[in-house]
C-alpha cells in the first residue's frame, strides 16, 4: 500500500485511455492478498469525477464489491452516464480486471444550493493528541503486526479513542502530509479511507478481530452520503457502531466528523463475517 502521502495521491492519479474509460495505478505490497476495497472505490469515484461538470458536487455513492481484486495488476475504470440533470447528475462505474467485474459504484452530483441544516453532535471523546496510536497498540501485541500497519497505512496516524461500548468504536485519523485545497480530492481521500477498520465493530462483541483466522472477513458493499466539505488538513472522528450481525453478515453504520464538529459524512457498509469451522 501507499509508504506515504504522495504515493496515496499518485494512487488517486488516473490515466484516461479513451472516452470515459480509465486506468488506475496498483502500489507496491507483498502482504495484501487482494486489492484494498478502500483503494477500488476511492479510484472509481475519481473515475466518475473526471466526467461530470466543475460545478457537480458529489453527495452520495453506492457500490458493490462483486470480485476480489488482483493487486498485481491495474484495474480499468468504465464510466457511463445515466443521468445529467437541471441539479443532479448520475454516473455509474464498472472496474473491471481479467475481463471481469469486479466492483461496480452509482454515484449521484448536486449542484451546490442552499437549503435546511442540522445535525448529530459530535460525540464526547478524548482529543487525539491523548489518544493511542494504532501503531503502538498493535506493536504491544505483536511486532509483526505494527510492521504491517507501517508499511502498509503509513499515509495517515490513526489513533484509537476509548469507548466502552462493545458495538462501537471511535477512531481519529488524519493525514501525514498537507494537500491543496482540492474538493474532489477530499472527497477521494475520505472515500479511500472510509474503508479502514469499519467491519472493526461487528467482531467487537464476539470478542475476534478482523485478522482473527477464526473469522473470513469482506466488505459486501458500501454506501458514502456526502454533507459538508472541510479542509483535509485536519483530524476527523470516525464514529463507527454495529447494530446488528447475522446469517455471516455484520453491519456497519458510521458518521465522520471534523474536528471543529461538523459532520462531514455518514458511511454505511456491510461485510462478510463468516465464522471458519474445522
Amino acid at each position: 500500500m501507499p509508504e506515504n502521502l504522495a504515493e496515496l495521491l499518485d494512487l488517486l492519479t488516473l490515466e484516461p485511455l479513451d472516452d470515459r474509460l480509465f486506468r488506475g495505478r496498483q502500489p507496491k505490497t507483498t502482504l495484501l492478498p487482494r486489492m484494498f476495497g478502500g483503494q477500488v472505490a476511492a479510484q472509481a469515484l475519481v473515475a466518475a469525477q473526471h466526467t461530470v461538470p466543475s460545478d457537480r458536487r458529489v453527495h452520495s455513492l453506492h457500490s458493490y464489491f462483486i470480485l476480489g481484486g488482483d493487486p498485481s495488476i491495474p484495474a480499468v475504470y468504465d464510466v457511463e452516464d445515466v443521468r445529467d440533470g437541471g441539479s443532479f447528475t448520475t454516473r455509474r462505474v464498472a472496474a473491471r480486471q481479467h475481463g471481469a467485474i469486479i466492483f461496480y459504484m452509482t454515484a449521484s452530483f448536486q449542484k451546490l444550493e442552499d437549503g435546511f441544516d442540522h445535525q448529530d453532535p459530535m460525540p464526547e471523546v478524548l482529543p487525539p493528541d491523548e489518544c493511542p496510536s494504532i501503531v503502538d497498540l498493535l506493536s504491544q501485541e505483536s511486532p509483526e503486526a505494527g510492521d504491517f500497519w507501517r508499511q502498509e497505512w503509513a499515509a495517515a496516524d490513526v489513533r484509537r479513542a476509548p469507548c466502552s461500548d462493545p458495538t462501537r468504536q471511535r477512531m481519529w485519523f488524519r493525514l501525514n502530509g498537507e494537500i491543496g485545497d482540492e474538493r474532489t480530492l477530499r472527497t477521494a481521500l475520505l472515500t479511500y479511507y472510509s474503508d479502514l477498520t469499519l467491519l472493526s465493530p461487528t467482531l467487537r462483541p464476539h470478542g475476534l478481530r478482523v485478522s482473527a483466522p477464526e473469522v473470513q472477513v469482506a466488505s459486501l458493499d458500501h454506501t458514502i452520503w456526502f454533507h459538508r466539505s472541510v479542509h483535509a488538513n485536519q483530524w476527523f472522528l470516525y464514529d463507527q457502531h454495529s447494530p446488528s450481525a447475522s446469517h455471516g453478515r455484520g453491519l456497519a453504520l458510521a458518521g465522520v466528523f471534523a474536528e471543529s464538529g461538523e459532520l462531514v459524512a455518514s458511511i454505511a457498509q456491510e461485510g462478510l463475517i463468516r465464522p471458519v469451522r474445522a
